[in-house]
């Protein structure tokens, strides 16, 4: 680790571990990942993907990644902005996809702890525990609480996590199913654009806890499909676009996969 007034830079090989990461992070005092705490998979995709969690996603700490040029061998160094991140997206998930293998990722992280508590239901659960100012360990522990009671563990039911995108849409979209579904959760991106959760209107279309074939939605998060057992990949496939044509129907909305499906 590199380090300046302010800031901790943290090189990490592309294997490691992502939450190994964040849980180094927190026992030396380097912050800004808490909220990404348990989320499976390893350091490289965090680059790749731009995985994100309650309010905070990879690219708010990523400073550079390095890689290899396949074709030639040329070792590449991408500075944040050449990455051109968005919501689940960079260049290695489109132009880049098949050219790059990303080798390392720098974190760049706070000596002061500034917690984001506003997404989900952060607060409410540290209010049960009755923690008003938590510290770093206390939030990592509060969102790998919360994450757990929702999410299931790759380890005992085969998923990936989330595997839609919570679609944004216009403002007057949002309107119009806010006034079919009074109490639609949504997430205000800016002016003119509402995020809805791809859960909620996978559960209202019937899905949570069912199955086709030995595919399904898991019982607790209805945004997370998982294999019941030897489902092939085009078993879960098929269950992708059976759900995401249910949800055109009833919202007319697109959700799309937030894994790379080939």
């Amino acid at each position: 680790a590199l380090c300046n007034p302010d800031w901790v830079f943290l090189s990490c090989g592309s294997g490691e571990v992502f939450d190994d990461v964040v849980a180094y992070a927190v026992e030396h005092g380097y912050h800004g990942a808490e909220n990404l705490s348990i989320i499976p998979g390893e350091v490289g995709a965090s680059a790749v993907q731009n995985i994100g969690a309650y309010g905070v996603e990879a690219k708010d700490i990523i400073y550079k990644v390095e890689a290899v040029e396949i074709a030639t061998g040329r070792v590449v160094v991408f500075d944040n902005a050449d990455c051109e991140y968005s919501y689940r997206q960079s260049k290695f998930k489109h132009e880049w996809k098949d050219k790059y293998l990303v080798t390392h990722v720098i974190y760049r992280l706070q000596k002061t702890f500034r917690p984001d508590l506003d997404y989900g239901n952060i607060r409410s659960a540290l209010e049960a525990k009755h923690i008003a100012e938590p510290t770093a360990q206390q939030l990592r522990d509060v969102i790998i609480e919360i994450r757990e009671a929702k999410l299931p563990d790759p380890k005992v039911l085969g998923n990936a996590g989330s595997f839609f995108m919570n679609p944004i849409v216009e403002k007057a979209k949002y309107e119009e199913l806010a006034a079919l579904y009074p109490g639609m959760p949504h997430y205000t991106i800016d002016e003119s654009h509402e995020k809805i959760p791809a859960g909620w209107m996978i559960d209202q279309c019937g899905w949570k806890g069912k199955s086709l074939g030995r595919a399904g939605v898991h019982d607790k998060q209805a945004l997370v499909l998982v294999n019941r057992g030897g489902a092939t990949g085009e078993e879960i496939v098929k269950l992708c676009e059976t759900i995401q044509e249910d949800v055109k129907q009833k919202f007319g909305i697109e959700i799309h996969p937030e894994v790379n499906v080939k």
